[in-house]
């Protein structure tokens, strides 16, 4: 960011008093610009023992198969996104159960919320899914899912066996997930 969004002036990079790492900061009226990580939330849409997952229309990872998340809006819970998301990306309603997993997705500066759900509709593919699909638990295209944080939080969802037993989490900093 070259440009402070409150008054236009040039930003530097710099620790502000108080603060203890560099920050974005607006050379003329001060303001800090703060970056923080980006939300995505999803769910894990189950009906009659079968996962809905959604094959990518879109960037990154086209073709790949995912879990129906994507970046949550202001305005919104974690909850209402991750409906949102299922809707928009498999055209289906869902009721959310539990809060699964979440995922600090470091390099990206990213953090990935799954929870359960039931599918509550029929389903087809939306705007950013080729195809959507039921799959049993030996059916799922484990090799062409397309990010490590879906595939954590469906190894986490099948070794729960339904039973909420808390959140699962997972930090993953470059090529080194680390189970916490």
């Amino acid at each position: 960011m070259k440009y402070c969004a409150d008054c236009g002036s040039t930003t530097l990079i710099t620790i502000p008093k108080g603060d203890n790492r560099e920050r974005i900061v607006c050379s003329k009226c001060k303001i800090i610009h703060y970056q923080n990580p980006k939300i995505v939330v999803g769910c894990i849409p189950e009906i009659e023992d079968k996962i809905l997952l959604c094959k990518r229309a879109i960037e990154p990872r086209y073709g790949y198969w995912t879990i129906p998340a994507g970046f949550m809006e202001l305005e919104e819970t974690m909850q209402e996104g991750a409906v949102r998301e299922t809707k928009e990306e498999a055209c289906a309603d869902v009721e959310i159960g539990y809060l699964l997993a979440s995922v600090d997705v470091v390099r990206v500066g990213q953090v990935h919320i799954f929870f359960t759900a039931s599918l509550k509709s029929t389903f087809a593919a939306g705007e950013e899914s080729l195809d959507v699909k039921l799959f049993s638990k030996d059916e799922i295209p484990w090799n062409e899912m397309a990010f490590e944080s879906g595939v954590f939080a469906l190894n986490k969802y099948y070794e729960d066996q339904g039973v909420n037993n808390g959140v699962h989490s997972l930090k993953i900093d470059h090529k080194n997930p680390k189970p916490s």
